[in-house]
């Protein structure tokens, strides 16, 4: 590694631009099983020219990538688009795309690594913590304009992504096994090194001091080291919310969309400066929605929804009334409408419990619902 100081340029965007990442799960038609497909899928979706499918950590997820979209009814539109291209090639392969976060019954250790240098490195360094690597979650970037107001939209919506996370959890099944999470993805991402949560950062100075004294002390090669459930991207100029499972209805993700959209956009916009809160009590609210989900208890730390303790259910239907004018000027309230279906109805674990009735033998079953359901709205 090189001795010369580690210095993060962030080039803005134009503010509340969107880019998508879904991670797709690749099952196989007959078993249902994950399957390594993802590289004769690739190859396959040459001629289609697409430089936003790519591979991912394990031959059997697949990522898809919007473009840079001005609106939800963009992204909407991109990712109909890529998914329907990507399951026409994989239904040629014969496996099925599977939107969750976790396989119910695969082994996590038959599972191939991609192919790459990074890939086998971070495989070399996380051993059977790698090995048992089988997640797929969503990740949003929101345009920022400068460094500053992306440290400041980071530092503010971290104590609110365990909201994020309880309305997109996504998997409660790992190895054939009921976890008792809502999102075991969570756990599991938590045992990769600077994963999860991160301390204050107060303004990008603050952010490039961090990541020059952990590129500095070899704890970090390149800024995708910093696995945190939101980071800026300099690069592209955004902030990018990594802590959502992968909902299992086209409609949550759009909704999830609109919301992260609209709350960074809120934070941005009407606070001048963050302050420190309590990591103990970011890492309880955490926990409670990985666990428990929208059951789960919520302390607000920082403040902004005017209660200090409520569930997660309580504290989302708040956030999406203070987020309402922002979401009424992007013309996106209808997609918060999907997401108080999921309060009222649950989450895609509540409904993976159900169709799999407690029966290991109904995971086939269950898998197909899913599949069969992804396209529809939540019913009103």
């Amino acid at each position: 590694m090189e001795d010369n100081v580690f210095t993060p340029v962030f080039t803005g965007s134009r503010a509340c631009t969107l880019g998508v990442e879904l991670e797709f799960q690749l099952v196989d038609r007959s078993t249902l099983d994950l399957v390594p497909r993802a590289n004769s899928i690739l190859e396959d979706l040459v001629p289609e020219g697409s430089d936003r499918i790519v591979p991912e950590f394990l031959q059997s997820i697949i990522e898809l990538q919007t473009g840079v979209c001005d609106t939800v009814d963009d992204v909407a539109a991109d990712l109909s688009r890529l998914i329907h291209l990507v399951e026409d090639v994989a239904m040629r392969e014969d496996c099925y795309l599977y939107s969750t976060s976790l396989h119910p019954f695969a082994d996590p250790s038959a599972q191939v690594l991609s192919k790459g240098e990074r890939y086998q490195r971070i495989m070399d360094e996380l051993q059977q913590v790698g090995r048992q690597f089988i997640t797929q979650g969503m990740h949003v970037h929101v345009g920022m304009p400068d460094g500053d107001t992306a440290i400041r939209v980071c530092d503010m919506i971290q104590p609110y992504l365990p909201v994020l996370l309880a309305l997109s959890s996504s998997s409660p099944f790992f190895c054939g096994q009921d976890t008792g999470f809502q999102s075991y993805r969570t756990k599991l991402f938590e045992a990769l090194p600077l994963a999860g949560i991160f301390g204050h950062l107060g303004n990008w100075q603050g952010y490039a001091e961090e990541v020059s004294n952990l590129h500095a002390h070899q704890a970090i090669e390149r800024l995708k080291d910093l696995w945190w459930d939101v980071r800026p991207s300099p690069k592209f100029g955004t902030v990018e919310i990594r802590i959502c499972d992968l909902p299992c209805r086209f409609y949550s993700i759009l909704g999830l969309t609109a919301a992260i959209q609209a709350l960074a956009a809120y934070l941005a916009e009407t606070d001048p400066s963050s302050r420190p809160v309590s990591l103990q009590l970011l890492k309880c609210n955490k926990w409670q929605a990985a666990r428990h989900g929208l059951d789960g208890r919520f302390v607000d730390a920082y403040g902004l929804l005017g209660s200090s303790n409520l569930t997660l259910r309580q504290a989302a239907d708040q956030l999406f009334q203070i987020i309402r004018p922002v979401t009424d000027r992007f013309q996106t309230t209808g997609y918060i409408r999907e997401l108080y279906k999921i309060l009222e109805q649950g989450t895609c674990a509540d409904r993976q419990r159900r169709l799999a009735g407690g029966e290991k033998k109904k995971f086939k079953e269950m898998i197909t619902g899913l599949r069969n359901d992804y396209w529809l709205r939540e019913q009103e």
